[in-house]
């Protein structure tokens, strides 16, 4: 137990360059102090209880603004950075060293029984806002992008952005960074932007449009 501890502080000071003791960690860390309160509910959950791991569950939604469903499944290493807003569905199962910012969803997409939230791989990076909906699995080293909208499997090695979201990096290729296999990646400010990229090239063509008609508007004058 205390070597798991161990690891869920020792995952904060690797990926938060403003922890800077381990006492201000285990004392101002919603995130932390989520994931230590889902330990114990999801004991308790497994042990067939229903009102006290929901308490638990609401207590720490209360004390940290993150809701995690006693149900879900969780790995180690797991980083909730700032954590406000965040929202882990009852089936949703999560790997290793697994990084989510606030405000993010792994939520269900109706009212079906069984699996209905996303399964995260090892490394995997959701960023500020993203929304994962569905019983789908996002795969190894993928990162998804703020503010995205996934509703579809994810291979891995990804990189995802957009609403719906869609893949526009694999295996470090474009599709439309591969991530290091035992690294987390943080520079998702260089994801690229597939409505960003859309825009340029309308723009590319409204000029190349605007000179074609004034060589027409050049040859009919000089026709006339």
């Amino acid at each position: 137990m205390f070597a798991r501890l161990r690891k869920d502080i020792q995952a904060i000071f690797e990926r938060d360059p403003a922890a800077k003791s381990v006492l201000e960690v285990v004392l101002c860390y919603p995130g932390l102090h989520a994931i230590w309160l889902h330990r114990i509910s999801h004991r308790l959950f497994k042990r067939k209880f229903v009102v006290l791991p929901r308490l638990i569950s609401q207590f720490a939604r209360w004390l940290t603004g993150i809701e995690i469903h006693p149900g879900a499944t969780i790995g180690e290493g797991l980083f909730i950075d700032h954590g406000m807003g965040v929202v882990i569905g009852e089936t949703a199962e999560l790997g290793d060293n697994v990084t989510l910012y606030q405000g993010v969803t792994l939520g269900g997409t109706g009212k079906e029984k069984g699996k209905r939230h996303p399964t995260l791989g090892n490394n995997v990076l959701v960023a500020t806002g993203a929304k994962v909906l569905g019983s789908f699995k996002v795969g190894d080293n993928s990162k998804i992008g703020a503010g995205a909208v996934v509703l579809k499997e994810v291979p891995p090695n990804s990189t995802v952005v957009g609403i719906p979201g869609r893949v526009v990096l694999q295996d470090g290729k474009k599709v439309a960074s591969s991530m290091p296999e035992a690294n987390v990646d943080f520079n998702h400010q260089n994801d690229p932007d597939p409505v960003a990229e859309m825009l340029t090239c309308m723009q590319r063509n409204l000029v190349r449009l605007e000179q074609r008609i004034e060589e027409l508007e050049e040859d009919r004058k000089k026709r006339d």
